[in-house]
């Protein structure tokens, strides 16, 4: 992976949450191609129960200021940044008081969904992809992580068809069993049409369920790994049917050679 630029996007990243599947593996994953002399760049929400003194946050003047349009409102695209202890790994963080300012990811204190999680999405599959556009800097490859990223690819593949800085990055889902059991917002599929997003690579989103959500990441992405040892098997057979590349499950302890020769042989031949 020597010289290879990776785009990670994901909902959670250690050490700025707790450790789960997917925060333990967006951190992983990028230390691994870092010391492999691969570049990397992480992207993840800036939640408002990071403790940005802790992690030692800071604005970036020169990548905020920017509006996004999400459902006819301008909303304001705030980035930080962070370093990782003892990894020389940058985080850059999307950020907006309306959609993350409060004091918790994705749920409130009795587990339910947060309303606005569509928009949140939305936002950050937008901001990630404004932020890398004004760094001007081409992935080989954007790995995603997470359902709240799992826009990425739709947005990539539809609404900045057209960008040249993406034209050769190659888009790699890891597919999880973390999910949620409500729905998101309904009004989701249209918030998304606003985007003039073609109606066929959303309809799924009629339901907007975790598995109907992931498999749109799934439809939009040329690979994709099995991120968690059991997964719906809904999405288990979407994969499957969709015949792309695919990288079964691997734990932590030895996804590291099956990830550099998937990256090497599946994805970037």
């Amino acid at each position: 992976m020597k010289d290879k630029r990776i785009l990670y996007v994901s909902s959670e990243v250690v050490p700025y949450l707790p450790e789960t599947e997917i925060s333990s593996m967006s951190f992983e994953s990028p230390r691994l191609v870092n010391q492999q002399g691969g570049q990397i760049r992480i992207f993840m929400p800036r939640y408002g129960n990071i403790n940005e003194r802790r992690h030692q946050l800071h604005e970036v003047i020169r990548l905020s200021g920017i509006n996004l349009v999400i459902n006819d409102l301008d909303m304001p695209l705030i980035i930080k940044v962070a370093s990782i202890p003892k990894e020389r790994i940058q985080v850059y963080f999307i950020d907006n008081d309306e959609y993350f300012k409060r004091k918790a990811t994705l749920t409130d204190e009795d587990g339910n969904l947060f309303p606005d999680n569509d928009e949140r999405a939305i936002f950050f599959a937008k901001g990630v992809i404004e932020t890398v556009k004004k760094l001007n800097w081409s992935p080989d490859i954007i790995h995603v992580h997470g359902w709240l990223a799992a826009l990425l690819p739709l947005y990539l593949k539809e609404y900045y068809k057209d960008e040249p800085l993406f034209t050769d990055s190659k888009i790699v889902t890891s597919v999880y069993n973390q999910s949620f059991d409500d729905m998101l917002n309904n009004d989701l599929i249209n918030k998304i049409k606003f985007d003039n997003i073609d109606e066929d690579a959303i309809k799924t989103l009629d339901k907007p369920t975790y598995n109907n959500l992931m498999k749109v990441a799934i439809d939009q992405s040329d690979a994709l790994i099995v991120g968690s040892e059991n997964i719906p098997d809904e999405l288990d057979a979407h994969i499957k049917a969709s015949d792309k590349p695919t990288l079964e499950y691997k734990s932590r302890d030895e996804f590291g050679e099956a990830y550099t020769t998937f990256f090497n042989n599946s994805v970037l031949s």
